[in-house]
């Protein structure tokens, strides 16, 4: 009996996912724990693996369709990998191809077939006893072979249809032609859990800006010391990382979740960090952020970013995060209003570093500027602890010594 492969469970809040595309073709041999078909959510792509060894012996489900999570995809007949003996076995000795002398199959007692006939209904390969016999005595004649052979290799008459109406033909104008793109199922659904974002939550977005020359400095002051210490460059993010679990700890309701009629209050710190990938953007997630250490923190992020793009990212990986944060300053970006990832109720956007002209104690002066943007739920953080947040992460982040003091 054929074993089901059924699409596993994809993690909190995921019903619904699209296929990807399969790995193996109907009969082709799988063996065990080895990849069949790729998965993709709205988060990331995943493979999933065939439970037993055999053969795929049918997919319910093409590529492109949207199923639902424990929907049955494929079915795998049990069964070990065939041998070149054994296929040879199974395909039997060569058959020469049969003579005009090759007699057909013994016809039905009551149907006799003329020997010209026979011949001609041996070479089609249709059976003597579906001829519509002419002849005395219900005999099958060499015509009514001939006959029945010819109309089962005439194609049947397509029925007549209405003539469609003929489409506009587009005008091509040279320099100013299209070029129509299906959207990837990954796409979609990214698409739509957006939209979903912004139809389901009142989102709101606060500004500040923070001068980067304490964590510049510092970062140029021990670069070296630290890279040869832990085996990784010492970025921007590990800084941020840890001021913002420290304005999650000031301001608790950023780090919260509404669950119907009641507010979830997390009382740890997952932070997704939005890294880009071969199939776009994803968001794994530090466990226990504020426990990290600064090498701890920027090993985890080189290691997801190496493996996004190599879409090896795991699922578990993508799930539970309670805070997100987005550097869109790696791609040059000034100023952006990113969304919040549902179930969360806040994301922090980084963006790129600027020298512009400041006042500092009434002087204006030079210095290396980054603009922060949080966007957040409005429906559970108010405008004064939004500010406060960003505020708390513009403080630590330009007095870095107070990350490791917590004041």
């Amino acid at each position: 009996m054929p074993v089901e492969l059924r699409v596993p469970d994809a993690g909190e809040s995921i019903s619904e996912v699209r296929i990807g595309a399969w790995r193996k073709t109907v009969g082709e041999f799988v063996a065990l724990d080895e990849v069949v078909v790729e998965i993709e959510t709205d988060k990331a792509a995943m493979e999933l693996p065939t439970p037993i060894g055999g053969r795929l012996v049918k997919v319910l489900a093409e590529q492109g369709e949207s199923v639902s999570v424990g929907d049955v995809i494929g079915l795998i007949e049990k069964g070990d990998a065939p041998s070149t003996l054994d296929a040879q076995q199974e395909s039997g000795p060569e058959q020469e191809e049969p003579n005009e002398g090759a007699a057909a199959e013994a016809p039905a007692a009551d149907v006799r077939v003329m020997p010209a006939a026979r011949r001609v209904l041996a070479q089609a390969g249709v059976p003597a006893d579906a001829a519509i016999a002419t002849g005395p005595g219900g005999r099958v004649l060499k015509e009514d072979a001939v006959r029945l052979v010819e109309a089962k290799e005439r194609p049947p008459t397509p029925p007549v249809q209405p003539p469609a109406p003929k489409a506009p033909e587009p005008i091509s104008v040279p320099g100013r032609e299209e070029e129509p793109v299906p959207m990837s199922p990954l796409r979609k659904i990214i698409a739509r859990n957006l939209v979903a974002a912004q139809q389901n939550a009142a989102l709101l977005t606060t500004f500040n800006e923070v001068d980067m020359s304490a964590v510049i400095e510092l970062r140029t002051r021990y670069r070296d010391l630290f890279r040869q210490q832990h085996g990784v460059k010492l970025g921007f993010m590990s800084f941020f990382v840890r001021a913002t679990v420290e304005a999650l700890r000031a301001v608790p309701a950023v780090n919260a979740r509404i669950d119907g009629s009641q507010i979830i209050y997390r009382k740890y710190h997952d932070i997704g960090i939005a890294v880009g990938g071969g199939r776009g953007l994803v968001v794994p997630v530090l466990r226990n952020a504020g426990s990290m250490s600064f090498a701890e923190i920027e090993r985890n992020i080189a290691d997801f970013a190496e493996r996004a793009r190599h879409n090896r990212i795991e699922l578990s990986e993508l799930q539970g995060g309670t805070f997100t944060i987005s550097n869109g300053g790696i791609y040059g970006s000034m100023l952006s209003t990113p969304i919040v990832n549902p179930p969360q109720s806040g994301i922090l956007g980084m963006h790129a570093i600027q020298d512009r002209p400041v006042a500092i104690n009434g002087q204006v002066e030079v210095r290396p500027m980054m603009y922060l943007a949080l966007t957040y739920d409005h429906r559970l953080v108010d405008g004064r602890e939004a500010v406060t947040f960003l505020r708390r992460i513009k403080d630590l982040v330009q007095s870095p010594e107070r990350i490791w003091l917590q004041v």
